[in-house]
């Protein structure tokens, strides 16, 4: 069985492998979700016992519903669009902090699981579940339902904790937090289990599209929300609800913040971060829960736009705020951790996240912090203790991970989980350390892939940028290779990196007889902030003048490279990449597959495209620039180069729309295009539809090289 039917069959050799691991609070639990084999994707609920290194199953879909596939309500399948999550069964899991008690939904009924004794009932509810999360006691758990909040009581009484009908919805984050901001959440839990704190979302505001499967003419079209570049968002405001029914508002300047980016609650009151709607500056708030009150505790700002770290903002157990950002003063260029304004981690050090904190260890102070970054090399991430009682030669910084790869944990108490994933080795491996010593690994049934990929990764140009070749496993040095230049290019995310999973199906291209070439240019994270905020205003010019470059200098390094026979593919951002560079630069690439496009920024969401591009009201020259409909429409030139549309008909991210429209413009003008709508597929082509259209892009591109 070749490449693309296995990947299809195990979910790209994931399916069987540990995901969504947390830890207990003191040590004892690592809880996890894994399906049984290769090509099941249902996944169950599972513990792993520290002491005795024991797992066990606590909750399989199969022993509780006879078939939860096609019951998810709306709501479960607009998050698990949001999170890129492909997965039938258990798909998600909250627990109290000390990991007793777990609730899960599945097949939209919700099941309360007990950790310890391995017990599990279904818990009735007033309508299907979405995001139920026990209290920190375990004693309650609360859910949604109908954009409504519930709270269900130790004695089984379900009781409406907040609701309204309409366009309002309560507990539940609105599209461009999930999508564009990283919070997926829209309730949060008192520590001590006796109230909540409420978004409450209303999209009345908000622009409604209807989006429509030609293919099913009998289904009516779907109607959602959604906030395009330049039109209103949804509004959102807080509220912090008693179990007894007592009500008190959060206050902030929501005019001027809009955006709520996060909210965490832990010992010392909430804290959360709002945002302009350019996104070039942001308050830490902390606040009162008995006024509702907000007090600023850090700001956020740059000319560009701030990022946030993820797992900030949070108190230190000494009541200092800990803050993630940019440090770009002094010389600096660096993603950093602050304390109350005081430096936490070193420049060297590009803070991704903050896991957690981490026990000390006997007759120490403060615990310290595990924190995910790079240091130096952007295609790899390890994982570092971070001391936060600062000593008379400052923070203390040490790495726990040393091993080339990217790295990523969870942490409680003197029990620390590491999942490790390399160039070396296929997936990801998960292991269990307490004190320093590997105490258990957690079983991965995931399939093995039948070969093993073999990218050169490097840095090219004077701009250092991030670069991977592959050839064919049989390549003889001397023989010209076409080049397929396989890209992602768009903020906030990575292609270059140091894990096998990454080249597994670029290495099917290189065997197919291409040398394979994958480039993360300016705009991408991992290197520096600047690095990644010179696109801002003019991301076309700087993502494809680094592709370019990039191209040529890996010719330079790699002879074998024939320059003169390049195509381009991509996905999203990439898509919209691989048309940009077939329609601007077409004395180069000689065709492209543009796999679900922004062809016009005018038609993507608020957050995101505002972020890069401003408001089109008052940058109308800069979405122009930036739009392929537009370029489209442009003389025709004599080496006009085909470009492969393909896009599904019910992505609610990035509309077919995008490319109805682009390959409106691209017959009109003449310009040769095909298209491959894909019938009921979303934004993330599940189901091995991604797979299954290969060899037809291996065919688009054989022919027109």
């Amino acid at each position: 069985m070749e490449y693309p039917e296995l990947a299809a069959r195990t979910r790209r050799f994931t399916r069987g492998a540990p995901r969504a691991v947390t830890v207990a609070s003191d040590g004892s639990r690592v809880v996890f979700l894994r399906s049984p084999g290769p090509e099941d994707g249902a996944e169950a609920l599972w513990v792993l016992d520290v002491e005795t290194a024991a797992e066990r199953l606590i909750a399989e879909p199969a022993g509780l519903l006879a078939d939860d596939r096609g019951d998810l309500p709306a709501e479960e399948r607009a998050l698990r669009e949001r999170l890129r999550l492909s997965v039938s069964g258990i798909g998600s899991y909250a627990m109290d902090p000390a990991a007793r008690v777990a609730a899960f939904p599945l097949g939209g009924r919700l099941f309360r699981a007990d950790l310890v004794s391995g017990d599990v009932t279904e818990v009735a509810t007033t309508g299907p579940v979405v995001d139920p999360r026990p209290d920190p006691t375990g004693r309650r758990i609360a859910y949604v339902t109908s954009g409504n909040l519930h709270v269900i009581h130790a004695d089984g009484t379900d009781a409406l904790l907040a609701g309204e009908e309409g366009d309002v919805t309560w507990g539940l984050a609105e599209f461009i937090a999930a999508e564009e901001l990283d919070r997926y959440r829209g309730y949060w839990w008192a520590p001590d289990g006796r109230s909540i704190l409420a978004a409450r979302v209303d999209e009345s505001r908000v622009p409604r599209w209807h989006l429509h499967d030609p293919a099913r003419p009998e289904v009516a079209p779907t109607s959602v929300a959604y906030p395009y570049a330049g039109a209103a968002n949804a509004e959102v405001t807080l509220h912090l609800l008693d179990l007894d029914g007592g009500w008190v508002d959060v206050h902030w300047d929501r005019e001027t913040y809009p955006y709520l980016v996060s909210v965490h609650w832990a010992e010392g009151g909430p804290l959360i971060t709002v945002l302009r709607r350019l996104q070039q500056h942001g308050l830490v708030l902390s606040v009162d829960p008995r006024t509702g009150e907000t007090q600023v505790q850090a700001e956020l700002a740059d000319p560009r736009w701030v990022e946030p770290v993820l797992g900030t903002p949070s108190h230190l157990p000494d009541g200092r705020v800990l803050v993630g950002g940019e440090l770009a003063h002094d010389g600096y260029d660096a993603r950093c951790l602050f304390a109350d304004g005081t430096l936490l981690t070193p420049p060297s050090l590009y803070v991704r996240r903050v896991v957690g904190r981490m026990s000390a260890g006997a007759g120490a102070g403060s615990p310290d912090l595990l924190v995910e970054a790079s240091e130096g090399e952007p295609s790899e991430q390890h994982l570092f203790r971070v001391r936060t009682a600062i000593g008379a030669g400052g923070a203390e910084i040490r790495p726990l991970t040393t091993a080339p790869g990217w790295h990523a944990g969870a942490v409680g108490g003197d029990v620390l989980v590491v999942g490790s994933a390399s160039l070396d080795r296929a997936g990801t491996h998960w292991t269990v350390w307490r004190a320093g010593k590997q105490i258990a690994g957690i079983a991965s049934h995931a399939a093995k892939p039948p070969y093993a990929p073999r990218p050169l990764l490097e840095r090219v140009a004077d701009r250092r940028l991030p670069a991977a070749v592959l050839y064919p496993r049989n390549h003889v040095t001397g023989r010209r290779l076409p080049v397929l230049l396989d890209v992602y290019g768009g903020p906030g995310h990575q292609e270059v990196l140091a894990t096998r999973a990454r080249w597994l199906e670029r290495q099917w291209w290189a065997d197919a007889g291409f040398a394979v070439v994958t480039v993360d240019n300016r705009g991408t994270p991992g290197v520096a902030p600047s690095f990644e905020k010179v696109i801002h205003r003019r991301v076309a010019d700087v993502v494809l003048t680094d592709q370019v470059d990039a191209l040529a200098a890996l010719a330079g390094k790699h002879p074998d490279l024939d320059l003169d026979r390049v195509a381009i593919r991509g996905w999203s951002f990439g898509g919209w990449l691989a048309g940009l560079a077939v329609l601007r630069r077409p004395e180069i690439f000689r065709c492209g597959i543009a796999g679900a496009p922004v062809t016009d920024w005018r038609l993507y969401d608020t957050a995101y495209t505002e972020r890069y591009l401003g408001l089109p009201s008052e940058n109308a020259d800069v979405y122009a620039h930036h739009s392929l409909v537009e370029l489209a429409a442009e003389p025709v030139r004599d080496d006009a180069r085909p470009l492969l549309l393909i896009h599904g008909l019910a992505d609610d991210n990035v509309v077919a729309a995008h490319t109805l429209r682009l390959s409106a413009a691209l017959l009109a003008s003449g310009r040769p295009h095909s298209v491959i709508p894909l019938t009921g597929a979303t934004h993330m082509t599940s189901g091995g539809v991604g797979e299954q259209l290969l060899r037809l892009e291996l065919d688009f591109i054989r022919r027109n090289l």
